[in-house]
């Protein structure tokens, strides 16, 4: 009997043993998978969460999108956890193209900004009369439809502008702002929206960009802190120097209305905008381009 209790035992033995976790190596996969992700978000890409309303319309609040590190090189602002002193200039940089959306850093409160660039070391701009104005000449600015946005928890349309709100048959409210194509110099296409008159914003003396700077812009031109205002917090960036780029906004991945109850599953997929998934935002979406043809 002792024999095959000892049999027994040592034929436990071994099981018990693959069954125990090397904690020392799940610490250690752990930790190469979290410097993969950083070093990926440092250098390749990252993800962006949009929080307000200056890029309408061709961003919504709570969309997610992909903003890629490398177009412009590097800064001190590219890794992922702030490791590196300030420094001016880029690492392998470039300047961006006009009408490229970035990701940035403001120069105040170094909080995460998003604007479309329109100005680039020696170019002139100017706002006459809402209209942008690029080294003495005016960038066509050509009505479009209205806009149709989905009121949405989120994006409430009579935020400073009640008289845009329509309410439909179905119950919906849509925000039907008045819309508008620029085209740059370079070609590049976008929608902005214009909805008051004589806003500070639209009327501003002109600026000759100096280099290693650009001038940004939002595309809700009348609710963006941009470089049209001095640097302050809250209230502009002014001239941004290139160094505090971040990345370029290459297409959104999905985007939510802000209608999720956290613990109710059954609200979480009619919050999707499914609509926007994948759209590039390196060019205009397919419906404004059969607006305009």
């Amino acid at each position: 009997m002792p024999d095959d209790a000892n049999k027994q035992t040592a034929a436990e033995t071994p099981a018990k043993a693959a069954k125990e976790t090397n904690w020392l190596d799940e610490l250690k996969h752990i930790a190469l998978l979290a410097l993969a992700v950083m070093a990926i978000w440092s250098f390749l890409a990252k993800p962006f969460y949009i929080p307000s309303e200056s890029m309408l319309p061709t961003l919504l609040t709570g969309d997610r999108l992909i903003v890629t590190k490398y177009p412009y090189g590097y800064s001190y602002l590219s890794p992922f956890l702030r490791v590196l002193p300030k420094m001016e200039g880029r690492l392998f940089g470039s300047y961006p193209e006009q009408g490229d959306i970035v990701v940035l850093k403001d120069p105040v409160l170094e909080e995460d900004w998003i604007k479309r660039v329109v100005g680039l070391p020696g170019d002139t701009v100017q706002m006459r009369g809402g209209q942008l104005w690029l080294n003495g000449e005016p960038v066509p600015k050509d009505p479009l439809p209205p806009a149709n946005i989905v009121e949405s928890p989120n994006l409430p349309c009579d935020r400073g502008a009640p008289a845009y709100r329509e309410p439909q048959p179905d119950g919906t409210v849509l925000c039907q702002y008045p819309r508008f194509l620029e085209t740059l110099p370079n070609g590049r296409q976008y929608e902005v929206l214009d909805l008051q008159d004589g806003t500070a914003g639209d009327f501003t003396q002109p600026v000759t960009v100096p280099d290693g700077y650009v001038f940004l812009m939002g595309d809700n031109r009348d609710r963006s802190a941009d470089s049209r205002f001095a640097a302050r917090a809250h209230g502009g960036l002014g001239l941004l120097p290139v160094e505090n780029i971040s990345g370029r906004a290459e297409f959104i991945t999905f985007s939510v209305d802000g209608s999720t109850e956290l613990l109710n599953p059954a609200t979480w997929w009619p919050a999707f905008r499914t609509e926007r998934a994948w759209d590039s935002l390196r060019s205009l979406p397919d419906h404004v381009r059969e607006e305009i043809e």
